[in-house]
């Protein structure tokens, strides 16, 4: 198991540049447990692969801010946000911007990954009738979503990421956001 922890940890490291800089405090905490467990320190074997799980899931969440779009002519951007968290249902990874114009219109794109609300979504988006009966049906590049009476949209990408798009701005501006998220920059 230490080995194809440790094996998954470095391959998903090759995979994204970004990590360059928690390399060392993933692979530290990995080793830790593989130390403290053949020490026979159960307790702090576990503590150290918490502590390795929770350093990949914040590089996931940092991987998300890669597919935020960049700002459209006339927008400017705050800086993209992210965050990991577990939960009682498993773990979350998310990644945020916002975006206002200079009518002071915002916008703010949310992409969620490994959060149990994902997989109900996907139920409820690949039926277009239940997705139907949440707002009206849109579509995005080849992707299915739902704009709420608010405007704001709803999107599914890959069967794995949520996308939100909200704010005050018309709503073919969220639109617009909705197109520019960069879905190939998002994980398979």
């Amino acid at each position: 198991m230490r080995r194809t922890l440790l094996a998954a940890a470095l391959a998903s490291l090759l995979l994204n540049p970004l990590a360059a800089a928690r390399a060392d405090e993933i692979k530290d905490a990995i080793t830790e447990a593989g130390r403290t467990y053949a020490a026979g320190d159960i307790a702090g074997a576990r503590a150290a692969l918490a502590e390795a799980s929770q350093l990949l899931q914040q590089r996931a969440a940092d991987g998300l801010v890669r597919a935020l779009p960049e700002p459209p002519t006339g927008w400017t951007a705050e800086e993209a946000a992210s965050q990991a968290a577990a939960t009682i249902f498993g773990g979350m990874t998310q990644a945020s911007r916002s975006y206002t114009n200079a009518a002071g219109q915002s916008v703010k794109v949310e992409i969620a990954a490994d959060n149990p609300m994902i997989a109900q979504m996907a139920m409820i988006l690949g039926n277009p009738q239940m997705a139907g009966a949440m707002g009206r049906l849109v579509r995005i590049g080849a992707h299915r979503g739902v704009q709420g009476q608010d405007g704001n949209i709803t999107l599914l990408l890959k069967n794995r990421y949520l996308v939100q798009v909200g704010g005050d701005a018309p709503v073919e501006a969220k639109l617009e956001f909705a197109r520019a998220v960069d879905v190939a920059r998002l994980p398979d």
